[in-house]
């Protein structure tokens, strides 16, 4: 069968903790050219898209030998399909159930049993819903995240002080939010495995008030909620439009806050930009402390990726994860999603990974990189950003004001294109290389020395990542 081959293979690709939690339970279906995965519930299918579609959709079509041309994952309505809460990993969100159902399985009883032994009680088990990989060690921090996790460790030590309460991390998605939110919770629960702690995303939050108002359970619902010492809820901003919901949350935030019981939000947006959320609830989101979260820098990407690969047992040598690097730039997931098909194409082909396969894996990132980004492109942004004429940016006047965006352009061509510094120096008015690794030094240095240059740097990658 199509997906016994494909669940051997990913036991290879995967950690066994990530396996056994999250593929294992996936029901699988092939009907036409398309494999149908049917999970318990929307958070496990959207984790599944998020983190694991892109691979296991290359070894479907690799080990069906093109006769499955698309994988899909739902969610399984069907009689006796949906698992049980006693069943479910702790990362998903059917935990608000007071008593454990009863086991459907030895394998499930099992499971439940060890997971028991190792934390706490089953009421104060069901709290966590954490993903436990989801750790401070295991956290690659850079310049472009390092005073969120400061802050986070800070949080730790001072739980529910007015001065961080409540933490609000925000940035575009895929940063690594959601990891350092539930890193609290998890080093949290090692200090005081009774702790009660509940993670969920705003989503989450509606489906679970919805529900236990449709079974006349909102009483039981708010103590939950309101009883706890750690409240961690992501993408609040998808609150938005939800009015009976969005007044729950409302009295929930201030009942905690009342208790000094700290709350974790994440949103990709500041505070003062949820214009569509109530004005009310957005000002109290202002009073403790916002931390931003900017997209990885080169460096760091380099870091993330051999952590990952480190970790997963997989050999990744470090030129291959500079290119790597250089071309994918937007997020952590998409980082780790090229790393995943670099893996099962070397291991498809029987060939150490190396920048042929590298190449090969990633000829789709790079055609369409080559179509979006390039020196020109940056060229453009910057001109348009800075208001000063295209030719001026690349001419041989050395004047401050076309200066400094010309230094800020060229290390932007490095950072993004992954040009060679005689290409970008020939972009630029046939420039030396010699010139074009000065701007990318003094381009560092400006930005960890003005904070007026690194806030144009960020603006720019924005736009030109968006």
């Amino acid at each position: 069968m199509l997906w016994t081959e494909c669940l051997t293979r990913l036991r290879q690709e995967l950690s066994d903790n990530v396996f056994a939690m999250w593929i294992r339970p996936l029901v699988a279906e092939e009907q036409d050219g398309t494999l149908r995965l049917y999970a318990p519930n929307p958070y496990w299918t959207r984790y599944i898209q998020e983190h694991h579609l892109e691979l296991i959709s290359i070894l479907a079509e690799q080990l069906s030998e093109g006769r499955v041309r698309q994988v899909e994952v739902l969610v399984d309505s069907r009689p006796g399909a949906i698992l049980k809460a006693s069943e479910q990993p702790a990362t998903t969100t059917a935990a608000l159930q007071n008593e454990p159902a009863s086991r459907s399985t030895p394998v499930a009883a099992k499971r439940d049993q060890e997971q028991t032994a190792l934390t706490a009680p089953a009421k104060i088990n069901k709290k966590r819903q954490l993903n436990p990989l989801f750790t401070f060690s295991l956290f690659v921090e850079g310049r472009s995240n390092q005073m969120a996790a400061e802050t986070c460790r800070k949080v730790l030590t001072q739980l529910g002080a007015s001065q961080h309460n409540p933490l609000f991390l925000y940035g575009p998605t895929g940063l690594g939010k959601t990891h350092l939110m539930q890193a609290v919770g998890n080093a949290l629960l090692q200090v005081k495995p009774n702790a009660r702690v509940m993670y969920m995303t705003a989503e989450s939050f509606v489906q679970d008030f919805v529900s236990s108002l449709q079974k006349g359970k909102v009483e039981e619902f708010k103590k939950n909620c309101r009883s706890l010492d750690l409240l961690l809820v992501d993408d609040i901003h998808l609150l938005a439009g939800k009015e009976a919901s969005l007044v729950e949350f409302f009295y929930t935030f201030n009942a905690l806050l009342d208790e000094s019981k700290q709350i974790i939000l994440t949103s990709d947006r500041y505070p003062k930009e949820l214009t569509e959320l109530d004005p009310r609830l957005v000002s109290r989101f202002s009073w403790g402390l916002s931390v931003g979260v900017e997209p990885p820098d080169i460096e760091t990407r380099i870091e993330i990726l051999l952590k990952k690969a480190e970790s997963s047992g997989i050999d990744l040598p470090r030129n291959c994860a500079l290119f790597i690097a250089q071309q994918v730039v937007a997020n952590v997931r998409e980082l780790e999603g090229a790393l995943n098909k670099v893996v099962a194409i070397s291991r498809f082909k029987g060939a150490p990974i190396d920048l042929e396969v590298v190449r090969e894996s990633l000829k789709d990132v790079l055609a369409i990189r080559a179509r979006t980004i390039s020196t020109e492109n940056i060229q453009r942004v910057v001109s348009e950003y800075f208001r000063i004429p295209l030719k001026e940016l690349v001419g041989p006047k050395r004047t401050r004001i076309y200066a400094r965006p010309r230094q800020l352009a060229m290390g932007l061509a490095r950072e993004l294109t992954g040009d060679s510094f005689p290409e970008i120096g020939m972009a630029f008015g046939g420039r030396d290389h010699s010139t074009v690794m000065h701007a990318c030094e003094k381009v560092q240095s400006l930005r960890e020395e003005d904070p007026v240059f690194n806030e144009d740097y960020k603006n720019l990658m924005r736009l030109l990542q968006s």
